[in-house]
């Protein structure tokens, strides 16, 4: 079967050239996937960000207002 010329009738029966009907519903697939791709990319490195930004809370370290640092829980100055 002949390709069909991008300023050709759609095949469809929509009246329209292909290039305004049909030729862009082909490349619909290919730019979903990039954009699934993109989004998961981005919601991993929130997640690693949270992530890295609590790890802090649960490792005995107390933040002191008054010094401006962290504490070990036995009041010494944690390393950073």
């Amino acid at each position: 079967m002949a390709r069909t010329g991008r300023n050709e009738t759609c095949p469809c029966g929509s009246g329209k050239k292909f290039k305004h009907c049909c030729a862009s519903k082909k490349n619909t697939w290919s730019s979903r996937i990039i954009l699934l791709i993109i989004a998961g990319t981005v919601l991993l490195a929130v997640l690693a960000a949270v992530s890295y930004s609590r790890q802090g809370a649960g490792s005995g370290r107390v933040w002191s207002v008054e010094h401006g640092h962290y504490h070990d829980a036995s009041g010494r100055e944690a390393p950073r």
